[in-house]
């Protein structure tokens, strides 16, 4: 009958929008799983973890590892709730990971001395321009070398 029709589009209507709500949730749960393994996975690469003061690291670790628990004991959280504890360890996370990629060494930590790391408007080959022609227009230079 017509309301039959009428009452089961309107109880699709109703578990799309769960289905939907429960996607995201199951979304935002696998995306902080998978960054949390990540952000631990990075803390024991040497080579990042040698440019790092060894706390930074250490409380880096204990709050992915902390997160880690979190999801297991909580499957069942909101999508709110991941997104808060992704926000949770990406301020942990963020400012540690950024000093490793910047170059910021922990002091007597080796390498190349003064040299802060990054190279910020390097553009290519010495001596050649940021990109596209000269201005001149006249191009490259050769110089015949005996």
């Amino acid at each position: 009958s017509k309301e039959d029709i009428e009452k089961m589009v309107q109880e699709s209507e109703k578990f799309k929008a769960d289905d939907e709500a429960l996607r995201e949730r199951v979304v935002a749960k696998n995306e902080l799983e998978s960054y949390a393994f990540s952000v631990k996975s990075s803390m024991d690469n040497q080579e990042t973890v040698s440019k790092l003061d060894p706390a930074e690291v250490s409380k880096v670790k204990e709050k992915a590892e902390e997160i880690i628990k979190w999801i297991e004991a909580n499957n069942l959280a909101s999508k709110e709730e991941f997104d808060a504890k992704r926000k949770e360890l990406e301020a942990v996370h963020n400012p540690v990971i950024s000093k490793a990629y910047a170059g910021g060494a922990p002091p007597g930590a080796g390498g190349m001395p003064n040299f802060a790391g990054g190279f910020p408007g390097a553009g290519g080959a010495p001596g050649g321009s940021q990109g596209g022609p000269s201005p001149s227009g006249a191009g490259p230079t050769i110089e015949e070398v005996d």
